[in-house]
């Protein structure tokens, strides 16, 4: 099993990959500690090759559970793994959550990656996580979109997930299930929202599935 965890900047990516890792006893992979480089350097950016080739070898394994997928590597991501896990949240609900996180990591001056740390002076540039998931909230929806429904990702069991308390509820779930029973309930989680399912629903009048639209 390797899942993807996607979502726009500031939906809990990180926090919620992590969690599911643990709940499904899988390594975890975590895409911004592959790129960022000391002093701020976007490896994405300043070495494309290079960042390539890591990323490449870091899901090359049988199991995994990855963070996000920067779109240099999206394909590549998507292509190997076997899960896709979406966590479509509102935009309201992003900016709240984004903007805590800036504001409580620059307050406290939380070591991130390679030795990083957020300044409120970061606040003002264009590139800020903040600035960064208002303008790209709408768009990344709608890339998600088209991008699930291609051939090239019909492999995928897509779980598609509106609200936080979805994403909780799964983690119970994974909680609750025995060792050997949680991939299963991975694949075959139905959120209790009816906008909210998997793609691989066997119901037929399902909203969520791709051939009922």
């Amino acid at each position: 099993m390797r899942v993807s965890v996607v979502g726009t900047t500031g939906s809990g990516k990180t926090t919620f990959a992590r969690a599911l890792a643990e709940q499904l006893r899988l390594p975890y992979i975590e895409m911004d500690a592959l790129n960022w480089q000391a002093g701020w350097r976007d490896l994405s950016r300043t070495d494309p090759d290079e960042f390539i080739r890591q990323v490449s070898l870091a899901i090359a394994p049988d199991a995994w559970v990855l963070d996000s997928a920067y779109g240099l590597v999206r394909d590549l991501v998507w292509r190997r793994a076997t899960h896709l896990v979406w966590l479509d949240y509102e935009r309201r609900v992003i900016m709240f959550r984004v903007i805590r996180r800036s504001l409580v990591r620059a307050a406290l001056r939380t070591e991130l990656w390679a030795g990083n740390r957020e300044r409120w002076s970061h606040l003002l540039r264009p590139s800020h996580p903040i600035r960064w998931a208002w303008n790209t909230w709408d768009r990344r929806r709608k890339d998600f979109e088209e991008r699930i429904e291609r051939q090239d990702y019909a492999h995928l069991v897509v779980l598609r997930l509106r609200r936080p308390r979805e994403a909780e509820q799964l983690l119970r779930r994974l909680t609750n299930a025995a060792g050997a029973e949680k991939p299963s309930a991975l694949t075959g989680f139905r959120a209790s929202t009816p906008t909210s399912c998997c793609r691989s629903c066997a119901d037929a009048t399902c909203e969520g599935r791709s051939d009922a639209r």
